[in-house]
């Protein structure tokens, strides 16, 4: 129980490092300092797609699961958890590369706009 338990957790933290790492962005326009975590996020989500890495929390809530007496599955959690719920089955590298140019553009939107905000609220010098 104690290990199901974890893997859950696991499961349910990486699902929220997902979900900031597509919409942290849009945070740092309300609170410009969520700008340190949610960069760094960004950029190791977008390349975890790009090259098709495994993020290290797949193959941890993996072996939570095993150790707790659930099989693990062999895929990625992306095409595990979430790719069921938006895409029919079946990922492929092209929908993976897909997903990754969103995350990008998302991101890209939301910083225009904290450093459109950033400039609107700094002062400007008068010669």
């Amino acid at each position: 129980m104690g290990y199901r338990l974890l893997a859950d957790t696991v499961l349910v933290v990486h699902f929220l490092f997902i979900a900031f790492v597509v919409g942290g962005g849009f945070l740092a326009i309300r609170w410009r300092r969520v700008t340190w975590l949610h960069l760094p996020a960004a950029v190791w989500g977008a390349a975890i797609e790009f090259f098709g890495w495994v993020c290290p929390l797949t193959p941890l809530e993996n072996h939570l699961r095993r150790l707790g007496g659930q099989a693990g599955y062999t895929d990625g959690f992306i095409e595990h958890y979430l790719m069921p719920l938006v895409y029919p089955p079946g990922l492929t590298r092209g929908t993976q590369l897909v997903l990754a140019g969103v995350v990008v553009v998302l991101n890209v939107a939301a910083y225009a706009l904290v450093v459109r905000r950033w400039r609107a609220g700094r002062p400007r010098h008068q010669c």
